[in-house]
């Protein structure tokens, strides 16, 4: 076994070995690190919006928009299209429905499930911050060129799977 001093020294020239390593990586080059960058600023910055007009989290933004864009759906189809935990969903659709901009309907078929549709309240306030919405993307994109936009978008989508 190695003195301590002995392994102290030799986890130093390991490290100062890996520090040489990782010089050619920046992660400000790493592309989930850029783009997770990229959507917490241009996030943030809607987010600002919703909460300042509706109180709104995110996770309510994202679900009131769901319904607003697709109709009346269940919690489990907004799952499957955000990508959201159920938990996050569940405790959104109950701020939403605690202001009244959703009403839930057992299903028929199947009593575990519930059909979520905005009410006219809800209807409104999609339409409000959609609007928002818009005019945010359209700042956003306001900084690239028409054609810089096209393959903006065209590659986002197709990281997103879209």
């Amino acid at each position: 076994m190695q003195p301590r001093t002995a392994r102290r020294a030799s986890l130093r020239e390991l490290d100062e070995d890996r520090a040489d390593e990782a010089t050619d990586f920046d992660l400000k080059d790493f592309l989930p690190y850029l783009l997770n960058q990229a959507a917490e600023q241009a996030g943030l910055s809607f987010q600002r919006i919703y909460k300042a007009r509706y109180g709104m989290l995110r996770t309510e933004w994202r679900v009131l928009f769901h319904l607003g864009r697709y109709g009346p759906m269940t919690a489990k189809a907004i799952g499957m299209r955000t990508r959201m935990h159920k938990t996050k969903i569940s405790r959104a659709v109950s701020a939403l429905e605690a202001r009244r901009f959703l009403t839930r309907t057992q299903l028929e078929n199947d009593r575990r499930l519930e059909r979520l549709e905005l009410s006219a309240a809800g209807r409104r306030a999609y339409a409000d911050l959609s609007a928002h919405a818009q005019a945010h993307d359209a700042d956003l994109m306001g900084q690239f060129t028409t054609q810089e936009q096209a393959v903006l978008r065209r590659c986002l989508g197709q990281l997103a799977g879209f």
